[in-house]
């Protein structure tokens, strides 16, 4: 439309004075006979006046020698505004295409002066042009937007208020008036900071959007409030658009005599813009004659400005780094001052947040501390009396005489075993969380460990009257590299479990290849049970700590820890837990393990067994200051026909082993007077080759380098089987006597 075409121009030409604009000096590799701003203002001036009242030639030379002058002196933010200036010269000589190019160069050097007022004018223009002239509305709402949000970036309201304006416009061309209501709403806000012409041209694209929704009483509010300040201003082009829309709004009403007078305004408005523009295409046709030449002038300057740049770049560069440096003086002299006003509570928040750090730092490492104190104390305080409990009911069970106390010591022996094993599970859940698992490889036996782990059942599978089956793949290796340890803790607690929560049932531990390589051999493991199964909404709950399948069952009872870990585990070891079960049915539990591949020639030779008969007349201390302890021990060792001699603590172990003839001592770590680790260091002073056991109740890992680094030969944790105990006796004798390769059972 044509009414909407002026007012996209009027907005345009508003906005070209260079007073509205503050632009940020960047000079890049100036002249060093550079024009002064001055100068340049006065031709902006200048060029102004002469556009402004229709001199377009007079206005295009102008512009032209001020682009050539800002080309020579390098300076972007003069060249922008040459290049913008130049291109509403072209638009007023209907010469599009240079003005097209005029305005993206315009735009080009708008970047480089890094002035967001600059950029935010540049694509004002370009929005302008490609919706005014060449019809591209999408394009020109893209520069709109850009235009928008550097406006509301700068804070900069009126020129928001415009962005906004000739938005409206673009988006009513291309028929969207629901976007051109929005942008109106947010135009309306910004009216304070307008000038009045602005708010009556705002009132007729309001009256337009209300027309297109035939809205007419409204229209006609908004168009007659806008007559009235327009006559007062003298602004012809807002009435005549006014008029034009207002004699259709009334034509659409059947106030058809109404509509005619408003008609002739509008024709007569009209007619005295088809004049202005008459007289001024005089004007146009004179200034065209004078394009060539200039653009001959414009294109030799911009030659010179490229070649300037390559002779001044090494100059440039100094000026570059001087200025910086001069900047950097000034900014760093503003920064000190007002740093040194603020100082005072800079340091004292300083201050404050470094003490509030240490405290909260302090508390966690307590936190952590008391954590792991807590957890060493248990495992010593509860694991210590364990041990005279499981040792003296082994003892008992063992004695002929007591054979009809036999069910009691057995149950008596259980529930000993049934706590340890929850002491072992709160452990060993508190050492996953702490990021303490050792990922200890090594060849091993799988065939043989499964065994095994099914034998260590065999009592409990007899309580519950369950048959236990092993389902091994004839593809299974027989030796495989891993980590032993910690496939034995995943299938313990999984066939554990199946016996636990199955009756008069099978459980059948189930191994197959999965896949495999040249290297490596993944295996599939399986525990199945016919027991009570586990309810579906149950399913993921299992996984929880503490937490059980029937929780309302006392039949089945356990710490809930079991799962947890094993869960935990898998994923330590990149490896999930999978379970199918149905409710009255069973339960599956699987899982996947990747294991190296081990040749024949690398298969460690199996263990010869250690006679116990060997221990008879051998001499050990007993380091130990618990009375009860030192029984079982004593017992234990005694039966072997072992002489034994007792310490309590290490002071009394130093000099026992001073006065010679031992053959082995077992060590307790926590003791009055003195502990086993300074004790065993003393010892290592004057005996070097008697091998020295430790006996901990407390976590190996926590001890090991320790036990280690004080001469000790090897770790026995409380409470242990009296058979391995025996055994590890064994090997370190052996060991002693230059016999090493037996290992313990």
């Amino acid at each position: 439309m044509i009414r909407i075409a002026l007012i996209v121009f009027l907005f345009s030409c508003c906005i070209m004075a260079p007073a509205q604009v503050q632009y940020e000096r960047n000079d890049g590799y100036m002249n060093r006979n550079a024009h002064s701003r001055e100068y340049y203002q006065q031709l902006i001036d200048s060029a102004d006046n002469y556009y402004f009242n229709g001199d377009y030639k007079k206005s295009l030379g102008v512009n032209i020698h001020l682009l050539t002058r800002a080309l020579a002196d390098n300076n972007p933010e003069y060249i922008y505004m040459g290049y913008r200036h130049l291109g509403y010269d072209y638009l007023a000589i209907q010469d599009t295409v240079l003005a097209e190019e005029s305005f993206i160069k315009s735009q080009r050097f708008a970047s480089r002066t890094q002035n967001d007022s600059a950029r935010a004018l540049s694509y004002m223009d370009l929005a302008n042009f490609y919706s005014g002239l060449k019809g591209d509305n999408k394009t020109a709402l893209t520069y709109h937007n850009k235009s928008i949000d550097l406006f509301a970036k700068l804070k900069d309201s009126a020129g928001l208020a415009k962005a906004h304006y000739n938005t409206i416009i673009t988006a009513m061309e291309s028929d969207n008036y629901n976007k051109a209501y929005l942008h109106l709403i947010q135009a309306k806000r910004l009216l304070g900071h307008t000038r009045e012409s602005f708010e009556i041209g705002l009132d007729i694209l309001f009256a337009e959007y209300y027309f297109e929704k035939e809205d007419y009483t409204t229209v006609d509010s908004y168009l007659i409030k806008a007559i009235e300040e327009a006559k007062k201003q003298d602004l012809n082009i807002e009435l005549e658009s006014a008029y034009d829309i207002y004699s259709e709004s009334l034509f659409a009403q059947e106030r058809f005599e109404e509509a005619f007078d408003m008609r002739k305004e509008y024709e007569r408005y009209l007619q005295q813009g088809l004049e202005e523009l008459s007289e001024a295409e005089v004007e146009t046709i004179s200034a065209k004659f004078q394009v060539d030449e200039y653009r001959k002038d414009v294109k030799a300057a911009e030659l010179e400005n490229q070649f300037q740049a390559e002779i001044v770049a090494s100059q440039g560069r100094l000026n570059t780094v001087l200025m910086i440096l001069s900047v950097a003086g000034m900014t760093l002299m503003i920064v000190l001052f007002l740093a040194f006003r603020k100082r005072k509570e800079l340091v004292f928040q300083l201050k404050k947040k470094n003490k509030e750090y240490l405290e909260a730092k302090e508390r966690s490492e307590q936190l952590s501390r008391s954590k792991s104190n807590f957890f060493s104390t248990v495992s010593h305080e509860l694991r210590t009396p364990l041990y005279g409990v499981i040792g003296l009911s082994t003892i008992l069970l063992e004695d002929e005489s007591l054979k009809s106390h036999e069910k009691d010591l057995k149950s008596l022996k259980f529930s000993a075993d049934y706590l340890l094993a929850l002491i072992n599970d709160v452990l060993q859940i508190n050492k996953i969380d702490s990021d303490k698992l050792e990922d200890d490889r090594a060849n091993f036996d799988l065939c043989d460990l499964l065994r095994t782990i099914a034998a260590s059942f065999e009592y409990m599978r007899i309580q519950h009257h369950n048959e236990l089956v092993m389902d091994i793949g004839e593809n299974v290796p027989k030796w495989v590299h891993g980590n032993s340890i910690r496939l034995s803790q995943i299938l313990m607690n999984l066939v554990g479990n199946a016996i636990k929560f199955t009756e008069n049932g099978t459980i059948t531990i189930r191994v197959k290849v999965e896949d495999e390589s040249n290297e490596e051999s993944r295996l599939r493991f399986e525990v199945e049970d016919t027991g009570i199964g586990i309810a579906q909404e149950k399913q993921e709950l299992i996984y929880d700590e503490f937490s059980q399948g029937d929780s309302l069952n006392y039949n089945y009872q356990g710490t809930g820890l079991g799962l947890p870990i094993v869960k935990k585990l898998l994923a330590s070891s990149n490896s999930e837990i999978q379970l199918k079960s149905t409710l009255g049915e069973g339960s599956n539990f699987s899982f996947c393990l990747n294991f190296g591949k081990v040749t024949q020639d690398v298969y460690q030779p199996e263990a010869t067994a250690m006679n116990k008969r060997e221990l008879e007349g051998k001499k050990i201390l007993i380091v130990e200051d618990n009375r009860i302890n030192q029984i079982v021990t004593l017992k234990i060792l005694e039966k072997n026909g072992v002489q034994c001699f007792i310490a309590n603590n290490g002071m009394e172990a130093i000099e026992r082993v001073g006065k010679g003839s031992l053959d082995l001592i077992l060590m307790d770590i926590n003791m009055p007077v003195m502990d086993g680790i300074t004790a065993s260091k003393e010892i290592r002073k004057f005996n070097t080759h008697v091998p020295i056991l430790a006996l901990t109740a407390v976590e190996v890992e926590e001890l090991r380098s320790k036990i280690y680094e004080a001469g000790m030969d090897d770790i026995i944790v409380k409470p242990y089987d009296a058979s391995k105990f025996e055994q590890t006796i064994l090997k370190n004798l052996r060991i002693k006597d230059g016999n090493p390769h037996l290992q313990a059972m």
